[in-house]
């Protein structure tokens, strides 16, 4: 991923975050609170606002140098933040129990961006 789309998808992740964030905590609340998901939804915007500026990181190091690292730290920030957050938002708002099976998915993803990053890091000295 360039670091132009990663940075873009940086800031169109972090504004849906918030959006989803303000609607979960006003017109979705009584019906996540009825349901039991209210936990659960929260989780989903922590998560992806969380991941949203790893992302936004990835692609502010990618403007000094893109790596093969960096690509795949992107695209799995990028995924991770769609699947795990993605299933949650699901599970919290439709009550699909099934969404909850890919959420790990999302959460490998998640990780797999921190690893990628910090191989990238530790391989990709700036120089002085």
């Amino acid at each position: 991923m360039s670091h132009r789309t990663t940075l873009i998808f940086a800031a169109i992740s972090g504004m849906t975050a918030v959006m989803l964030g303000a609607f979960g905590a006003h017109a979705l609340k009584e019906h996540l609170i009825a349901t039991g998901r209210l936990e659960t939804f929260n989780l989903a915007v922590e998560y992806q606002f969380y991941h949203s500026l790893a992302l936004l990181a990835t692609g502010l190091i990618a403007q000094y140098g893109k790596t093969r690292q960096l690509s795949i730290a992107a695209v799995a920030f990028a995924a991770g933040i769609l699947i795990f957050s993605g299933s949650l938002y699901i599970l919290a708002i439709f009550d699909v129990p099934m969404a909850g099976a890919i959420t790990p998915f999302g959460g490998v993803g998640l990780i797999a961006g921190w690893l990628f990053l910090s191989l990238h890091l530790y391989k990709n000295k700036r120089p002085s």
